[in-house]
């Protein structure tokens, strides 16, 4: 920005408006459609991030500080050539979105929400998100909760191909996670009439994904609405699917994220209760019992192919009984 301005003699505060929206859609156009050298780099990226993960998984225990799972997957993404592609988040308060803090001790009973990634040489983003517990063994309500996410993800991945909308997948793990919730008592009523009206935001208040590539919100400094949107497929205005990054109709060449969750924010479950928000869907008495429960969220990173999908990297355990097994040393 400060050599634009010595070559151009524009301020840094009208660079912005002065640039050119046909040469940003140029370079969207030409980077969100990834190469085969791009995607051997993004395998790695995404290899490195699943032993970063792994490793957590294995040293996690009662009585350790956050800070030093955080230094670990710092280490390895270091040590295995590259660096982190964002700022580890690792948190037994995976209710907080977005959360950097890693001052909390690990207690039993808590579960883990690591969201972390590796970057190699050439500065390829991995971004994978895994939940686990302190435990050597999910409880059975964690287990329920997660469960649903993992189904969501899952499914969400299956149906991705060329020409469906992201918007779309998106509303159907909504959906999906709701149908979840009400089945054990925490939402009630019609689950399609409940999304449509935002309601299952007060669980699942972000998108399901974005693009990822040379930065892990691939190319969104150049405007999200350019690489998430077209003129056909607009953002929502509602609260939780607004926050979705990647709306448009997929195409071959596209990496993406899938990274439904479930969190329960008691500030966010307080407010809602005290303006009677949703009351036809949402069983408030109920959520009392979830009120320290944290949050789950499981996340993949996936390129579009001609005819369909691809995971990339190296399989990362995310079955409960995966995780349960490396938990117990496995």
């Amino acid at each position: 920005m400060l050599l634009l301005k010595d070559l151009l003699n524009l301020p840094l505060p009208k660079q912005k408006a002065a640039a050119s929206e046909a040469f940003i859609r140029g370079v969207v156009a030409q980077r969100a459609h990834k190469s085969d050298e791009e995607i051997a780099e993004m395998e790695l990226a995404v290899t490195v991030t699943g032993v970063m993960h792994v490793a957590a998984m294995r040293e996690a225990r009662e009585g350790r500080v956050e800070a030093e799972l955080a230094g670990l997957v710092e280490g390895l993404a270091v040590a295995n050539g590259g660096n982190l592609s964002y700022p580890v988040i690792l948190s037994v308060d995976g209710q907080i979105l977005h959360n950097h803090y890693h001052g909390n001790i690990l207690e039993k009973g808590q579960l883990v929400l690591g969201d972390f990634g590796a970057e190699t040489a050439m500065h390829y983003a991995g971004d994978i998100t895994r939940t686990f517990p302190v435990n050597d063994h999910f409880s059975n309500k964690q287990k329920e909760i997660y469960q649903i996410v993992l189904d969501a993800e899952n499914n969400a991945i299956a149906s991705l191909k060329p020409g469906i909308t992201y918007q779309q997948v998106h509303l159907n793990a909504a959906r999906q996670m709701a149908d979840g919730l009400k089945a054990l008592g925490l939402m009630k009523g019609d689950m399609a009439e409940a999304v449509a009206q935002g309601a299952h935001a007060l669980f699942f208040p972000h998108g399901l994904g974005h693009m990822i590539g040379l930065d892990v919100h691939d190319m969104e400094d150049l405007g999200e609405q350019y690489v998430g949107y077209t003129d056909n497929v607009h953002r929502s205005t509602q609260f939780g699917t607004a926050y979705l990054r990647l709306g448009r109709a997929l195409e071959p060449g596209f990496v993406l994220t899938v990274e439904p969750g479930l969190y329960f924010i008691p500030e966010l479950i307080d407010q809602w209760r005290r303006k009677k928000m949703f009351t036809d869907f949402i069983n408030y008495d109920a959520l009392k019992k979830y009120r320290h429960f944290g949050g789950v969220r499981i996340e993949d990173n996936v390129l579009i192919t001609k005819t369909g999908h691809r995971v990339l990297g190296e399989p990362i355990p995310k079955t409960i009984e995966e995780v349960e097994s490396i938990r117990m040393g496995g």
